[in-house]
């Protein structure tokens, strides 16, 4: 549970917030009013850790101009457990933190170890934490093995970052409990659509069928439409508000997909079993039940709970299959399903026409997927093929979602929308700017549409810089949120948008779920967090987010203050006040879990390509420039799909001078320009598994007299050279080597190398439906995102 600090006892000049540690050693303090996050030196960082709640006192700035704060009170210890590598450093036992945001090394009393080898990752419990003379003290609880043994990077990732990867023994027993298969007593009040073909359409690894659909040509008021349906697993039916299930899914949030393994919000008699729309057995539904006319108007829908028999589970790429070819092998087995396929292409068809009507941003991103071996190890990445089977399905779960909207803001009933704010005068000016440097515009003045962002997008396409100028239009975007207030979603072009079609692995449509079943019983859904479960109320850098959690935070303070400055939050439900308060906790705290499952799941992805990329140290590829920063180049390899860093210092004897206008470093003697988009020739150098960073070098262009330039004419094929740059292009000094860690250095006599397996992919990664969002916040399926 985060505790708060009374902020009666805060003098004017004082702050409190939350501590954000860097792996150089120095860190910031996030204050919980939103404002500018307050640096703290590396003397200050050594009196907390990564996480503590801490009252800060702002003491000038910085020589780069930021907040300078003084720690003045420690209120909060975020650490109890750390995840590290235990090693033996001049006959002293200590852990060295895996999550780099932690620099202290914990020290381990001579008979705390537990019996654990030396290398070893365990969990450490802090039994002494660190002060300005004091270093950290711990003892060992838990030795999760070889940090080499598989899948040893994603028991990293779940603890480092603190994701809840088990279940709590009530909700393992309650799980049990349930009946197997849907009971007779379930049907009450349920709509019967087992006569209605619904089919599932989902990747051909994915394991949970939570949505269901079927189309069909109608006659409404005199009018030809569609008709279509969309059904959702009723997880609502089962998970109850107030029940360990429901306490255990609230902390948890969403699922995280890694490779090769999920951690599921529910379990998995719920999310596999229960709640699975199976082929050929009876499953309970929450339905969207829509007429469409042929521009892609709704102009009618109802909600109502029902029972389903799916028909048969199709893949996207079978569905393909059948609509592309109809006369083709498959279309030919699925004969009595293909007429109900091809209405819902038909629908797709107008869905797109309105889609580009309204002015829906469609970003055209390549989306990769890992393939690994029975060892977990990446074998290939390779580039997912999507095809209309994909954005068919994305197209009716956006119909469901804007119906879910709409039904319950035209009741006026409280609930979370998905929120994606317009960008803010900043960003479109910086946006203009760039632009204006390759002879383009937006339309729109200080606040342009949607539409004026499609034009633009569909403007550069042919362009060979479009790749460049797309990344700068997706950085001008906000992030979405979850929040009571519906401010509409700018990159879908919604008035209205929220989240009804993945109850099973996201919080948020468990409630959507919930507030649309009080409305058809014409009640009063009101949410209660347990208060045994914490909130995360992490803030974002910037955005809605940020202001969101400064709100609740705030919120918070005043409850604690008016009940005596204790510092338990008071859990609050929608009958409060009209703030909603505990509407707008959910909202942060599931926006916060959602930021934790992206980043744990890059983290995992991230070890697994650099020990892909170890064994590559000393080869040359093809690739392409992704970013451009004040320290260097961040280039993707056009084979391989990793990313990688050129350091600033590796580009020559030049002074490079960024432009952020123009997402450039340019060289002021040489006038080299080296913009996103552009293709080099690089070199792999450096590999830092603890650090998770790919380091690459430029290789020169011999017909260039020793200049570097950002044009590729070495093997313009894309193929590697199999061999290390000669000593023309390369200084000895400069000689590609392993980048090693503080704590791979320390563990290099106990372990001979820093040797691991990983896991792979299980659940697909899908292109979201909304390409805006899904860039922005990424996702592990597509529906998911939506």
């Amino acid at each position: 549970m985060i505790k708060q600090s009374n902020p009666l006892k805060e003098k004017k000049d004082e702050r409190t917030g939350i501590v954000q540690g860097h792996r150089d050693g120095f860190g910031f303090v996030i204050p919980d009013d939103g404002q500018l996050d307050i640096f703290l030196s590396e003397r200050e960082m050594a009196r907390v850790m990564h996480g503590d709640r801490v009252i800060v006192r702002v003491t000038g700035t910085d020589r780069k101009g930021r907040p300078e704060g003084q720690i003045s009170e420690v209120v909060h210890r975020a650490n109890r457990f750390v995840i590290g590598r235990l090693l033996n450093e001049n006959g002293v036992l200590i852990v060295a933190p895996e999550d780099k945001r932690i620099s202290h090394d914990i020290l381990i009393p001579p008979k705390g170890y537990m019996n654990a080898k030396m290398g070893q990752v365990v969990s450490v419990e802090i039994i002494d934490y660190p002060d300005s003379y004091r270093q950290a003290v711990g003892r060992v609880v838990e030795i999760l093995g070889d940090i080499d043994d598989p899948g040893m990077e994603i028991e990293i990732a779940v603890r480092k970052y603190g994701v809840p990867h088990e279940f709590s023994p009530a909700t393992v027993k309650e799980a049990a409990a349930l009946p197997d298969e849907v009971q007779e007593s379930d049907l009450e009040g349920r709509v019967d659509l087992r006569d209605i073909p619904l089919v599932t359409i989902d990747g051909e690894d994915a394991r949970d069928f939570d949505d269901a659909v079927y189309c069909e040509p109608t006659n409404y008021k005199g009018s030809k439409c569609f008709r279509l349906i969309v059904a959702i697993a009723d997880v609502s039916h089962y998970v109850k508000p107030g029940h360990p299930l429901d306490s255990d899914a609230i902390r948890r949030g969403t699922s995280v997909y890694f490779p090769r393994r999920v951690i599921p919000m529910l379990p998995e008699k719920i999310s596999n079993g229960l709640c699975s729309l199976k082929p050929s057995v009876d499953r309970l539904c929450m339905v969207s039940d829509a007429i469409i006319d042929h521009k892609g108007q709704i102009l009618a829908y109802q909600f109502y709970p029902a029972i389903m028999h799916s028909v048969q589970r199709f893949t996207y790429n079978i569905v393909w299959e059948i609509l592309s070819n109809t006369s083709g092998p498959e279309a030919t087995k699925f004969a009595n399903l293909k007429p109900h396929l091809q209405n819902l292409y038909k629908l797709f068809h107008v869905l797109k026409g309105s889609r580009e009507k309204r002015g829906a941003i469609d970003f055209d991103t390549t989306e990769t997927q890992i393939i690994s071996n029975e060892f977990g190890k990446i074998e290939r990445i390779e580039p997912r093929t999507r095809n209309d089977a994909h954005r068919l399905i994305e197209e009716c779960m956006l119909v469901a979602n804007v119906c879910a909207a709409n039904f319950i803001g035209a009741k006026n009933h409280s609930s979370l929308f998905r929120v994606h704010g317009e960008p803010t005068i900043e960003k479109v000016n910086a946006l203009r700017d760039v632009l204006r440097s390759s002879g383009l515009t937006l339309e729109g003045s200080t606040k342009p549409h949607p539409m004026d962002y499609a034009k633009l997008i569909q403007s550069i396409k042919p362009r060979p810089d479009a790749s460049m100028l797309q990344t700068v239009i997706l950085r001008s975007m906000q992030q979405a949120v979850y929040q009571p207030e519906n401010l509409g979603h700018f990159g879908l072009a919604y008035p209205a948008y929220t989240h009804f079609t993945s109850p099973i692995r996201r919080y948020p449509d468990l409630l959507v779920h919930r507030t649309i079943k009080a409305i058809l019983a014409k009640k009063n859904y009101k949410p209660s967090i347990p208060e045994d479960v914490p909130l995360n109320l992490a803030m974002p850098r910037k955005g809605p987010g940020r202001v969101n959690v400064a709100q609740v935070k705030q919120q918070i303070a005043i409850d604690i203050s008016n009940d005596g400055g204790t510092t338990k939050p008071r859990r609050k439900t929608a009958s409060d006040g009209v703030d909603m308060a505990a509407w707008a906790q959910l909202g942060v705290h599931c926006s916060a879990n959602e930021r934790r499952a992206d980043e744990a799941s890059r983290d995992v992805e991230s070890w697994l390509k650099c020990y892909f990329m170890r064994d590559r140290l000393g080869q040359e590829f093809a690739g392409t420039i992704t970013g451009a920063t004040t320290f260097g180049l961040f280039v993707q390899l056009e084979t391989l799909f990793v990313e990688g860093l050129i350091h600033i210092s590796e580009l020559g004897g030049d002074y490079f001078q960024y432009d952020e206008a123009r997402q450039e470093l340019r060289g002021e003697r040489t006038g080299i320009r080296y913009r996103i988009g552009d293709r080099v020739h690089i070199l792999v150098s450096r590999v830092d598994l603890d650090a998770r960073k790919i380091e690459f070098s430029l290789v020169k262009n011999n017909q260039d007299r020793g200049r570097y330039a950002p044009i590729l004419t070495v093997d313009d094929t894309g193929r590697p050279q199999k061999k290390a740059a000669s000593k023309h292009t390369r200084p000895p000094e400069k000689a590609p080597q392993p980048l090693r860690s503080k704590a791979s250095k320390k563990s290099a006599a106990a372990k001979g190398g820093n040797k691991s397996k990983s896991k792979s992919n299980s659940k697909s990664s899908l292109v979201s439906m909304d390409k805006a969002e899904s860039t922005l916040v990424s996702s592990r399926k597509t529906r998911s995102r939506r």
